[in-house]
């Protein structure tokens, strides 16, 4: 009875030395404390632990044959399910005890043991480490990479261009391009469900031994090639920053396009599908989940974010906006995607990256408009618009502005921030918003340079109708295209007053002379009053001559203010030449006299004036 009662005590003794033995000499005075009882006790448990220790070798010795057979083997050992089911169970037996006799590992007979196990685990893990990579490259091998499905499971082809393509190719053929994808609710099942079930099984104890990043080295490394081939199916070279800089600009425009579908695919479907299998294949081990699809996308989604940094840092050309804007708009859609992602600890920095190069697109898209801000101050005043037309610069930066305003939404996302360029605005007129400044100031930078290029025509009324041109073609741009919208109504009525001003000048400037030629003076003696009218006339004919000849190359260009202009001028000189041309006759001795010094009727006036503003030069 005494001895049962020992024996329970030892039990209890180690059991808590065994429980509780997390450091060097916690299991020592455990004991030491039972032993000042009893000296006997002490003793029986160093028997005891001889005997544990022999149970300990014996127990390795057994595993040792059983793993030495599965490591030695040639042919794979998931080759036979018997084989690869009595492997691991090796592996557990030792992981098992391993971590059983860890807290006695101070002692040193166990320590001894335990530096065996631990070298024949090591053993077995090189050995898991590679039938994980043959699993993974026999799976990808055996499995239809070239199909795709929706997650109705319908299916859609993601290989080539052709269904006919040849099947005699030699190995050595380029990859076979991608057909293009407008349905991104899509998973790519990339390796067969029972291949994933033992890729899983592997992964349990490799992570369970200690080893699990070795387990995601040798699944990233197979998935990172699937990824690669699949940005080279959809034409994605592996450009650096400088060589995307390099790139002609019309090289680089098709390269954004391509870009754009690429990333797409890639955010939308092939990384959620690598989520997706890192998850399965890892189940319950989260950290190595992911770590392993960090490690499978970090390549290639740097090299589709240094695509996107290069065009952000790279040239500040206006004509570059627009595919700049379409960078920074996919990326700012793919955002979410980004979030959901790489949110963990290992791809935070993938997300931290596509929002930083997304607001330095933001911050390009802002330079590239103080980059046309100094073309227009640029422009040269050198020589004159034939005719006082349009001027180049004029057409080229309401176009830009009309078609970047398409954008409008993104642009006030852009410049949300941006505070005004001047505080001399007038911003009455429009909504005060960010954009709607930066496009105030803008036009008034394109007024001014318009204003210093109608400076130097020598005729002030040719300097006008230039003005007029311009100035009705600003207005008519912005009140047909979103910058009528933000830029508002009172803007484009003030400017409508611009023109109208303008039309006000020429008249005073080109036809205030030949209208005071017009006017009679009725004080005068009948004699008197025949001869000042007959000099009168001689000066009309001689002005209105003048200036139609002078004006016969002049231009508007709009239709409507073109027809607007001549029924101004002829409503008012018509009139009066009618008025003049009466009083005239009724003075001159003879009618016959009177008609070889009118050299115009006034039907032969309204129609010279409808002559003019053609830039045709008019009668020969």
């Amino acid at each position: 009875m005494a001895e049962n009662g020992e024996e329970k005590l030892i039990a209890v003794a180690r059991h808590i030395a065994k429980t509780l033995g997390h450091t060097d000499t916690m299991t020592d005075d455990i004991l030491q404390i039972f032993s000042n009882f009893d000296g006997r006790l002490r003793e029986k448990l160093a028997d005891d632990d001889s005997r544990g220790c022999a149970a300990l070798d014996r127990t390795l010795k057994s595993l040792d044959r059983q793993i030495s057979r599965y490591v030695s083997v040639e042919h794979p050992v998931w080759s036979d399910s018997a084989d690869s089911i009595a492997f691991l169970e090796a592996v557990d037996q030792l992981i098992s005890a391993i971590r059983d006799w860890t807290p006695m590992g101070n002692e040193k007979p166990v320590a001894a043991c335990l530096d065996r196990a631990e070298d024949l685990l090591q053993q077995a893990m090189f050995r898991l480490e590679d039938e994980f990579k043959t699993l993974m490259e026999r799976g990808a091998e055996s499995f239809d990479l070239t199909r795709y499905k929706t997650r109705d499971s319908a299916t859609a082809d993601y290989s080539s261009d052709s269904e006919d393509a040849d099947d005699d190719d030699d190995d050595d053929a380029e990859i076979p391009v991608a057909h293009p994808i407008s349905n991104y609710d899509i998973i790519i099942d990339a390796l067969p469900a029972g291949t994933i079930g033992d890729l899983h099984e592997i992964a349990k104890r490799m992570v369970a031994a200690g080893y699990g990043k070795e387990c995601s080295h040798a699944y990233s490394t197979s998935r990172r090639d699937f990824l690669e081939e699949s940005l080279a199916r959809l034409c994605i070279q592996k450009l650096s920053i400088d060589e995307v800089q390099k790139m002609q600009w019309t090289e680089l425009e098709d390269e954004i396009e391509r870009w754009m579908k690429a990333v797409n695919v890639s955010v939308r479907i092939l990384f959620p599908s690598e989520r997706r299998l890192s998850d399965r294949i890892f189940l319950g081990l989260s950290a190595a989940a992911d770590l392993s699809f960090m490690e499978v996308c970090r390549g290639s989604t740097t090299q589709l974010l240094n695509f996107a940094d290069a065009i952000a840092i790279g040239s500040r050309a206006p004509e570059r906006l627009f595919k700049v804007l379409d960078v920074y708009e996919t990326l700012r859609d793919l955002l979410p995607e980004f979030e959901l992602l790489f949110s963990d600890q290992y791809c935070l920095f993938l997300r931290n990256e596509a929002l930083t190069i997304w607001k330095r697109l933001g911050e390009s898209i802002k330079r590239i408009f103080m980059e046309l801000e100094n073309l227009i101050r640029r422009d040269p005043a050198k020589s004159p618009v034939p005719g006082g037309g349009l001027h180049p610069i004029t057409r080229y930066v309401m176009n830009y502005l009309r078609a970047a305003c398409r954008s409008r939404l993104t642009l006030e996302q852009v410049f949300e921030d941006t505070l005004s360029p001047s505080n001399d605005l007038d911003l009455s007129s429009s909504s005060s918003s960010p954009l709607a400044i930066q496009m105030v100031w803008i036009m008034e930078l394109l007024e001014s340079n318009l204003e210093a290029k109608s400076k130097i025509y020598r005729d002030s009324a040719l300097s006008s109708i230039f003005m007029m041109n311009n100035s009705r073609y600003i207005v008519q741009k912005v009140k047909d295209s979103e910058l009528g919208a933000l830029l508002g109504d009172d803007w484009v009525r003030k400017h409508g007053a611009k023109v109208r001003q303008f039309h006000v000048n020429y008249k005073r400037s080109s036809w205030n002379k030949i209208q005071g030629v017009l006017k009679i003076d009725t004080s005068l003696p009948p004699n008197q009053a025949a001869k000042a009218l007959k000099e009168k006339l001689k000066m009309f004919n001689t002005y209105f001559e003048e200036t139609c000849r002078a004006q016969a190359t002049w231009v508007v260009f709009d239709e409507q203010l073109r027809e607007e202009l001549r029924i101004s001028v002829a409503g008012t000189l018509s009139p009066a030449y009618r008025n003049f041309i009466g009083r005239f006759y009724n003075v001159s001795e003879s009618g016959k006299h009177a008609d070889k010094h009118v050299r115009y009727t006034v039907e032969e006036v309204e129609a010279r004036i409808n002559e003019l503003f053609q830039g045709n030069g008019g009668r020969k």
